[in-house]
């Protein structure tokens, strides 16, 4: 949702920053992997029970994450290898903030299932993520809905805050993380469904297969009837 309504302003935004970082010799590579060192220690922390600190880690984790894209625009090395580079490395920012959560949960309350929770929240955040990549393969746009990595951010960072309410947080990011996998499923498939061929009917299909087959058969027998016709004339003759 954020993604899809602010990023255009932001990116504006952060055109000048991404300039002054290039001439300071920071690459968009340098930022994307500093995101992720960042994301693993935000991990780290949430899993040692200091969610302060966690949170703090999450927020910073943001802004490389950020200005990587600016950077890349400013250098021209913005291109496939780059994003590709970006977007493993954001599932595996994903995985390790929502790893150290779990193992958070599984340290408070040992043998709870709750610390499959967060588990299942990567598991659907990964299925929005695939939802794009293969839409995009495939021409199709997938892009949107109700919560993107950018809202799941921001609410797993309000959990964190308040960390008598990270379960029921951790439920709310599962659910509407589902919902935002129905929301690209619908969108694609109209996408598809729109963009596919209709089928010729039956009917249609055998009438222009006997008019192609007939037509030289056609032609045949005229040839021969002008070929008689030419002969009787030869012999009245």
């Amino acid at each position: 949702m954020f993604d899809g309504k602010f990023r255009t302003n932001i990116e504006r935004g952060l055109k000048p920053v991404g300039a002054n970082l290039r001439k300071v010799g920071i690459t968009a590579d340098w930022l994307t992997a500093m995101g992720v060192l960042m994301a693993g220690a935000a991990a780290v922390a949430i899993a040692n029970g200091a969610l302060d600190l966690g949170l703090l880690l999450l927020v910073l984790t943001a802004l490389p994450d950020a200005l990587d894209g600016a950077v890349a625009k400013a250098s021209g090395t913005a291109g496939p290898r780059g994003a590709y580079f970006d977007s493993v490395m954001d599932r595996a920012s994903d995985a390790l903030l929502l790893g150290g959560v779990a193992w958070y949960l599984l340290d408070t309350d040992p043998g709870s299932k709750i610390a499959l929770l967060p588990m299942a929240v990567l598991g659907a955040s990964f299925l929005v993520s695939y939802q794009r990549a293969k839409a995009d393969s495939l021409g199709l746009d997938a892009r949107g809905g109700l919560m993107e990595r950018a809202e799941r951010t921001i609410v797993l960072a309000f959990g964190l805050l308040f960390d008598s309410l990270l379960v029921p947080v951790l439920w709310v990011m599962l659910v509407l993380t589902l919902f935002t996998a129905g929301q690209r499923f619908v969108k694609v498939w109209r996408q598809a469904s729109a963009e596919r061929p209709k089928p010729e009917p039956f009917l249609d299909r055998t009438r222009r297969r006997n008019r192609r087959t007939a037509r030289p058969i056609a032609q045949t027998w005229r040839a021969r009837a002008r070929e008689r016709a030419e002969n009787r004339r030869q012999a009245s003759s």
